[in-house]
């Protein structure tokens, strides 16, 4: 079953069921013609059930309560940010995409090799497709790598190659010059030490663990603990993004269309807008509904982000989102960033797990050096 989207907001009002009915029309309206919308076009609608003068009143009372604004003197009207606020809190629920679509997308994935970055290419286009916004996809990261397994290499001299393997299978390299030469044979049994006393510990742990080792291995693991902490900082390394082009007329003025631009192009702004909003998402079935920036982010204040995640909890996740104007439909974006978010989970989980059975095939004391992977 879908899960509720997960939306801040201030307190809202209250509404009748009437109410409720009306402001559901009107955005329903709004978003498939964006276009103030009139008591007369509501009244030819079966499903409200009630007359002209009854559902001008109402949206007096919606108008009132600001869910609802007129742009100009004797328009339809048009609903306010905090009218979409009310329906995705209170309106929208168990939202899915139709089965052929979910099908759709499930194919188009299945027919591609299993590599990363092609899957990645691929659920932006998906979601821009599907969700008629523009997206933005972010390749996935150790959500907090710690410690497996390091090697030194002796170079030449004091030269010496540390090579430290993470939990989540990523090599980091980098080469250190010791204070006097060590042969292999001592440096190898300082590295298994060190791998038995750190293994599965974060940068901070290491680093408790380094004030009692040699002088020499404190100096190994303090590097190590500099590499954790510079990977975990990276928590989104590569942008994959699809369908700004196609959607930028869709923005009711410059503003607008800029923000969005900011969003999909100005990394730090995605990334503040990541680390405020979706990082309490452990649960990579939930999204985020940002309206406007929900009141707490001026630079979204004309557009709408939906945001979710992907990957294993606590082990590897990558971000994904729709940006648009405010008026985009959130039922569909939802349950697009929803859907291709459960896919790709599933899939990077495969993956994590083929390439854990292949090191375990490996022989242990055999550490390959995979290029690609060096930081």
């Amino acid at each position: 079953m879908s899960k509720k989207p997960q939306e801040e907001v201030s307190s809202l009002p209250e509404l009748t069921s009437r109410q409720e009915s009306i402001l559901a029309l009107i955005i329903q309206e709004y978003t498939n013609h964006p276009e103030p919308v009139s008591s007369k076009q509501l009244y030819e609608h079966d499903s409200l059930g009630v007359s002209s003068a009854t559902i001008r009143n109402e949206m007096a009372q919606l108008e009132e309560l600001g869910l609802i604004a007129a742009p100009h003197t004797s328009a339809g009207r048009v609903p306010t940010t905090l009218g979409y606020r009310y329906f995705v809190r209170s309106l929208l629920n168990d939202v899915d995409l139709p089965t052929v679509e979910r099908n759709m997308i499930q194919q188009k994935f299945s027919e591609m090799p299993a590599v990363l970055e092609q899957w990645l290419r691929q659920a932006a286009k998906l979601l821009a497709r599907t969700a008629h916004t523009a997206s933005l996809i972010t390749s996935p990261a150790a959500t907090s790598d710690t410690f497996k397994h390091l090697q030194l290499i002796s170079i030449q001299g004091r030269l010496t190659l540390l090579v430290l393997v993470t939990q989540s299978s990523t090599v980091h390299q980098r080469m250190l010059t010791l204070a006097e030469p060590v042969n292999q044979s001592k440096l190898a049994e300082s590295a298994e030490r060190i791998n038995t006393l750190c293994a599965n510990l974060t940068a901070t742990q290491i680093r408790v663990k380094a004030r009692h080792l040699p002088l020499l291995e404190q100096e190994v693991v303090e590097l190590a603990a500099d590499l954790l902490d510079n990977a975990n900082k990276q928590q989104f390394n590569v942008f994959y993004r699809e369908g700004l082009s196609d959607m930028i007329s869709a923005f009711p003025d410059g503003i607008s269309a800029q923000q969005a631009v900011r969003v999909l192009e100005e990394r730090p702004v995605f990334e503040m807008i990541f680390a405020q909003f979706l990082q309490p998402l452990m649960d990579p079935d939930a999204v985020q509904v940002i309206i406007a920036g929900n009141e707490k982010v001026d630079e979204i204040d004309r557009v709408s982000i939906v945001l979710g995640r992907y990957g294993m909890p606590d082990q590897l996740s990558g971000a994904l989102a729709v940006i648009g104007p405010t008026h985009i439909n959130y039922g569909r974006a939802i349950s697009t960033v929803r859907h291709v978010s459960n896919i790709m989970t599933d899939m990077l989980v495969q993956m994590y797990q083929d390439e854990r059975g292949n090191e375990a095939a490996k022989d242990s004391g055999n550490l390959i050096i995979r290029p690609g992977k060096n930081n």
